[in-house]
């Protein structure tokens, strides 16, 4: 499989981040060295998508250790429990943040008591280093699973950035297309700049260009014209939480997608590991979506675009019905409504 770009990895000990607020003009590498500074990176969008935010968590979880002071394990379990709590208030969304704080506090849970802080340090590392490797594995097991649905697709549209840049490497909803160029299938990406932050512009463009990909990028409101014109076979996304029904919340301006790809009878696919799915949230109505910056609407590349006592209303987030979704792909298999029977089985078929 191609080699795509990577948004978060390390070097010895040193945690560094490509700086996504950057791109395309500046490719920045950032050193993290405190969990308030990967607290920054993620809230400020320095590092973004699901996957990675997770991945980030787990590391912020270790630098919260490291920047704090334990003497033995009961400390060290109330220092991370504190950490969590701080990062947790990032980006309320996106489940894998959740799932990385649990999974760093229960790892911490589970070393021996006896163990000295040196030694609990280096296993927290570990721990964090070892959940980056399992979501590019990941995310190559989500290419393997979704390229056979795009497979005859000549034309393919995706929105904001769930490629490499938003997870270990790869992606999600992009991971079936680098899985195609590998097989050598090449088929045309439609990418929505994705207003206001233009992730589908800024990163989608400019990661798919750097794999040599056909990649063509459009405003967010000519999709409906290029599906009319029969340019699109599929529609391709991330998600930042799967509800236990199918509910499905993503970057804002997915759910406009999977109406106008009803109309037009063009399936709408979901991509996101396994753990974006979050059996506890029934549906939609129970995800909380977070709402960001006004200036962030008010302002386009830094220069003012509306009057700035205007107000705003700037959901980064929508919920796509479960109706409109045509399947959901995971590493652990492909999931078809109804999502409610089809997500607890997948669930149960990888714990055999």
């Amino acid at each position: 499989m191609t080699q795509p770009l990577m948004p978060l990895w390390t070097e010895d000990s040193k945690i560094l981040i490509l700086d996504q607020t950057r791109l395309p003009q500046e490719r920045i590498v950032v050193q993290v060295e405190t969990p308030e500074q990967m607290h920054h990176a993620i809230r400020t969008l320095m590092v973004r998508g699901a996957p990675a935010i997770g991945n980030a968590a787990a590391f912020g979880m270790y630098l919260g250790a490291k920047c704090g002071s334990f003497q033995d394990h009961q400390k060290l379990i109330a220092l991370l429990e504190k950490t969590g709590v701080y990062l947790s208030t990032a980006r309320p969304t996106a489940v894998n943040l959740f799932w990385a704080i649990r999974h760093m506090e229960e790892f911490a849970h589970g070393l021996p008591q006896d163990t000295s802080p040196a030694v609990m340090l280096k296993a927290l590392f570990q721990e964090a280093q070892a959940v980056l490797e399992r979501d590019i594995e990941t995310c190559k097991a989500i290419g393997r699973q979704g390229a056979p649905l795009l497979m005859r697709c000549n034309g393919i549209l995706t929105h904001c950035n769930a490629g490499a840049l938003a997870t270990g490497a790869y992606g999600t909803a992009l991971a079936p297309i680098y899985t195609l160029l590998e097989e050598g299938i090449r088929p045309k990406i439609y990418s929505d700049e994705t207003r206001p932050l233009l992730q589908g512009s800024r990163l989608t463009a400019y990661e798919l260009l750097a794999a040599g990909a056909d990649v063509t990028t459009i405003c967010d409101d000519m999709a409906a014209w290029v599906m009319a014109q029969g340019k699109v076979q599929a529609v391709i996304v991330g998600a930042d939480r799967i509800a236990a029904n199918g509910d499905t919340a993503n970057k804002i301006g997915t759910y406009g997608l999977g109406v106008l790809a009803a109309y037009h009878g063009i399936p709408l696919y979901i991509a996101a590991p396994f753990t974006t799915v979050d059996f506890q949230c029934p549906d939609g109505n129970a995800i909380p979506i977070e709402e960001r910056d006004p200036q962030e609407v008010r302002e386009f590349c830094g220069t003012p675009s509306a009057p700035q006592d205007v107000p705003v209303y700037n959901p980064a987030f929508d919920i796509t019905p479960h109706q409109l979704i045509a399947a959901i792909i995971t590493e652990n298999g492909v999931a078809y409504p109804p999502f409610s029977e089809s997500l607890p089985r997948l669930a149960g078929e990888n714990t055999r």
